[in-house]
């Protein structure tokens, strides 16, 4: 077979790495402008490139490949600080020299939430109730002191009315 020369791209990650390089802007480069550099030095990749980027930027952040920070993706370096948020390791603290007195602030914090049970205490004993005395302040009958039982009073029926008039005679 012949062989056929394509105009071969470099893979994305590549061409996302050269155009971090030629921006060379202080605090990184944002999606928009790493496409136009992209689409300016290949040409319009169709719409290959509107979808392909951002899965390639998130790949490669995922990876550690770059850095996401302030909306801008830059190379990992030493001067880049280290992202902290949610499901990140706290910063490594500095162990103490000896004989410094620890504080409030170095102090491990206090654990969260209630504190589990102890499997090897013995079990506790549900205290009994006492009875009921009656009359007495928990009693439900009416000799309380102010003669009404505790709570909401129950619903009355209303009761059939008669009409007496009906059964007399006119005269």
């Amino acid at each position: 077979m012949a062989t056929q020369s394509f105009n071969q791209f470099p893979s994305y990650p590549e061409m996302i790495y050269e155009a971090l390089d030629e921006l060379n802007q202080e605090g990184g480069a944002n999606k928009s402008s790493i496409t136009k550099y992209i689409e300016t030095k290949y040409g319009d990749l169709n719409e290959d490139l509107s979808k392909m980027l951002p899965l390639h930027l998130d790949n490669m952040k995922q990876n550690g490949n770059l850095v996401f920070l302030k909306n801008n993706y830059m190379k990992p370096g030493p001067d880049v600080p280290a992202k902290r948020g949610r499901g990140r390791p706290p910063k490594p603290k500095a162990p103490l020299p000896p004989g410094a007195v620890e504080s409030v602030e170095s102090a491990p914090p206090k654990p969260r939430g209630r504190p589990r049970k102890d499997p090897n205490a013995p079990p506790t004993s549900k205290k009994p109730k006492p009875a009921p005395v009656p009359g007495g302040p928990n009693s439900t009958d009416l000799g309380s002191t102010t003669g009404r039982p505790r709570g909401r009073p129950r619903k009355v029926r209303p009761q059939p009315a008669h009409d007496d008039d009906d059964d007399v005679e006119e005269s």
